[in-house]
């Protein structure tokens, strides 16, 4: 029988590449819904193509202007409006897997309806578990879902560990080591990404992804969010996960033993990978990703980051020492400033001062709730923001 599939971020670079990868076996999945933001006509057309019963926006606007296409073109796919409508297509007792992409916080209530309800969850949307990471596996251990990490480093460390997640503490593991590319700044000193603008940052040397996590991983936020996650899959503290700068993006992560052995997963730079294997798993399917040719490939360079030019890794390590909810804190500063730069309101190298000024000026708590950490969420963003609007002036 077909998995039936829901897509939450369809629009964005891992909801298209899950789309691909789903469209190479027909036989295999079928798209019972898809979620957008603001891209309503990529969504239109993945609707035209896939045929799902639902589509879900947030905005009402956007809804209409949805429906208008799809009645069009004669795409009877239902449009449905609102975080409830995310929660019910996440839950819906007809859906067996979850590809839960939504980047950012408010990918997280839809993403846990998804695992509360025990589907097999894809998790693309790390901010799930940097947010809530107790709340979120307690009701992994609850539901019984299965958690598959698309992260292609997370999803390397899944594949190299002995027995996945529950393992690390006792299968023989003394380090993960997270590869990082480097991002488009590699070698640069603050002084040099001062006048950074956008676009530049945004220019990945080696992934396609949206302007927000191109934007995380130009500052080296998105592999200190990873260090976090990594925490949460594979029961780890931070003291035993190491960050590699690894220009070639071919070693997506290793987990070194405590005999010596390091195991490596390697692969081209395609998130289709990741992607495949966990739709797959415990199988293996064609991603339509290239063989790795290791005689063009010639070379593989690694080098330690210097946490002085991309000081949100540093930011990051002091955030899983003080646990709490400084992550809560950390995520939020970091998509508020994040955004602002993007609206050209503060400069690059001043989304680490954004951020650092935020957990500065917080009182950590231990989250009981979502609702505790929701509250915390909110209160970050509007310090944060108010910051931003005094660094304007």
């Amino acid at each position: 029988m077909s998995q039936m599939i829901t897509v939450l971020g369809a629009t964005g670079s891992i909801g298209v590449s899950t789309l691909d990868v789903i469209a190479g076996h027909p036989e295999r999945f079928k798209v019972f819904a898809l979620s957008g933001n603001r891209q309503f006509q990529r969504l239109a057309q993945q609707c035209i193509t896939h045929r799902p019963r639902y589509a879900v926006v947030i905005d009402a606007q956007i809804a209409d202007q949805l429906r208008a296409l799809l009645e069009a073109s004669n795409c009877l796919t239902q449009v449905l409006c609102g975080e409830q409508a995310l929660i019910d297509i996440a839950s819906d007792s007809e859906v067996d897997t979850v590809m839960a992409a939504i980047v950012g916080g408010a990918g997280l209530r839809s993403t846990l309806a998804a695992v509360q309800s025990g589907k097999k969850v894809l998790l693309a949307n790390k901010e799930a578990l940097v947010m809530a990471g107790a709340l979120f596996m307690d009701a992994v251990a609850h539901s019984g879902t299965t958690l598959l990490p698309i992260d292609s480093e997370h999803n390397a460390i899944f594949q190299c560990l002995p027995q996945a997640y529950s393992n690390a503490d006792r299968g023989g593991v003394s380090k993960l080591i997270l590869s990082a590319s480097g991002g488009p700044f590699r070698g640069w000193d603050l002084p040099q990404m001062t006048p950074v603008t956008p676009p530049q940052a945004c220019a990945h040397p080696k992934w396609d992804m949206g302007a927000k996590i191109s934007v995380d991983s130009a500052t080296l936020m998105n592999k200190g969010l990873e260090i976090i996650e990594a925490q949460w899959l594979f029961k780890i503290p931070a003291s035993q996960i190491d960050v590699v700068v690894h220009p070639q993006s071919v070693v997506h992560s290793m987990v070194q033993f405590v005999d010596g052995s390091v195991l490596a997963q390697l692969g081209n730079p395609d998130m289709r990978t990741p992607i495949a294997h966990a739709l797959a798993w415990p199988e293996r399917m064609s991603s339509g990703v290239g063989d790795l040719d290791f005689v063009a490939l010639s070379r593989l360079d690694f080098e330690d980051p210097v946490i002085d030019n991309f000081p949100c890794l540093g930011l990051a390590y002091g955030v899983t020492e003080a646990g709490k909810d400084a992550a809560i804190v950390m995520n939020a500063a970091n998509e508020v400033a994040v955004q602002a730069f993007l609206d050209l309101r503060i400069g690059f190298t001043q989304i680490a001062d954004v951020v650092e000024y935020a957990l500065n000026a917080s009182c950590f708590n231990e989250p009981q709730s979502l609702a505790d950490v929701e509250h915390t969420d909110k209160r970050a963003r509007a310090m944060t923001s108010h910051r931003v609007t005094q660094l304007e002036r």
